[in-house]
């Protein structure tokens, strides 16, 4: 996996990754890791990353987060099925294919 470019950021923000959960544990998604919201801001969020980001705009992005974006962006996740063309996707497939 490849570092992204604000990871060096992510123990600064801590707490405010942790408060973002609380507001996600008072919608009854207590589920959410706080891998999970960072995945999320760096696949979603931040695609583009800026060399030149001041950590406030991150809090900002963080704290922006809405519940129903991130349900929609695990929900489209988990739909993503196999790469059937990989190598292990083609196993799958030629043994789906056998029966």
């Amino acid at each position: 996996m490849t570092i992204h470019l604000y990871d060096k950021y992510r123990e600064d923000v801590a707490v405010v990754l942790r408060s973002k959960l609380d507001e996600f544990k008072v919608f009854d998604y207590d589920h959410v890791s706080e891998d999970d919201l960072w995945n999320f801001l760096l696949t979603k969020k931040w695609k583009n990353p800026r060399e030149d980001v001041h950590i406030y705009e991150i809090v900002r992005d963080i704290l922006n987060v809405q519940v129903s974006d991130f349900i929609s962006f695990q929900t489209v996740e988990h739909l993503k099925g196999p790469d059937w063309f990989s190598d292990a996707g083609a196993a799958e497939l030629e043994e789906l294919l056998k029966k």
